[in-house]
């Protein structure tokens, strides 16, 4: 098989996705992709990321690719994680506190910063409504993140991601204590679960 097939494959592979970070991991020149587009059997979505033709174009994935650094938060994660039925019309990501914005904010994506000990905390994967795995928080920390002074959630978001939350069988009271503990918002997050639980 080909350099092209292979390309082709990873792309049936990774639900009508490829990056061309994982045609050079690969071993394969970025030529080959530049090639494939030129014949139509793949389309450049955005800048390192491209797509067979006819499958749909996942944002939230592509964003992510561009911006590796950034983590999904808030009511990005809320979504992502089936706790609101709310679609963001602006993604949220969190960046670690020195990063650059300029670029991230020029994509119309809310951004939020943190330092490091915060930033590592609770991060874990999900899968996009178009199937492709990305980084976001895990629930509880989402859950702390909305209760965050300056995160401005709507309240009734944060009571869905509560409500929603409490009903489901997975839910870590443990950890969302630990994570309430840390990120210093206990007082709020046990007024939800008493009311909830």
């Amino acid at each position: 098989m080909g350099a092209m097939e292979q390309i082709i494959k990873m792309a049936k592979e990774n639900n009508g996705t490829v990056t061309a970070a994982m045609v050079v991991a690969a071993g394969f020149s970025r030529g080959n992709i530049k090639y494939l587009v030129d014949k139509g059997m793949i389309e450049k979505s955005v800048r390192g990321v491209y797509t067979l033709p006819g499958i749909w174009d996942d944002e939230i994935f592509n964003l992510q690719n561009r911006f590796k650094r950034g983590i999904y938060s808030h009511e990005t994660a809320l979504f992502l994680w089936d706790l609101t039925d709310r679609t963001p019309n602006k993604y949220c990501m969190t960046f670690p506190m020195n990063y650059n914005l300029t670029k991230p904010k020029q994509e119309n994506i809310r951004c939020m910063q943190c330092k490091k000990e915060f930033y590592d905390l609770g991060i874990t994967e999900a899968v996009t409504p178009g199937g492709n795995t990305v980084k976001t928080y895990r629930v509880e920390r989402t859950l702390c993140d909305i209760l965050r002074p300056h995160s401005c959630v709507d309240i009734q978001v944060v009571t869905e991601g509560f409500k929603r939350y409490a009903a489901r069988r997975d839910k870590n009271i443990l950890l969302l204590s630990e994570y309430a503990k840390k990120l210093k918002v206990e007082r709020r997050v046990r007024a939800y679960l008493e009311v909830l639980l």
